[in-house]
């Protein structure tokens, strides 16, 4: 299993990686918070996602709460298929703001 990671590619553009499940999102849910108190527009390209499940949704989902919160704009590139499956059985997938991969 792969860890999570957040990994900054530039001007508010992240990389998230590895696996999202109950044991690793803690671990990177901190970070995102961290970059959306700093940022007001965050794009997070997840094409690096090896697998998720609901608690990846569910970490997602608190990102783009707070970044509501804070006025922030937020947007996820490249969902896996695994979550994109979860969030429209749990009809969640029009909360989820993604763009497609030409946009920069």
């Amino acid at each position: 299993m792969s860890e999570a990671r957040l990994t900054p590619l530039g001007e508010g553009r992240y990389s998230l990686e590895g696996v999202l499940d109950f044991a690793t999102v803690t671990r990177v849910a901190g970070k995102g918070i961290a970059l959306l108190r700093r940022d007001a527009l965050v794009d997070i390209d997840l094409a690096g996602v090896e697998s998720a499940n609901s608690a990846g949704l569910a970490l997602l989902l608190e990102w783009l709460d707070m970044a509501r919160a804070r006025g922030a704009r937020l947007a996820y590139r490249n969902l896996p298929d695994s979550l994109v499956r979860i969030a429209a059985v749990s009809n969640l997938a029009t909360l989820l703001p993604t763009v497609s991969a030409e946009h920069h």
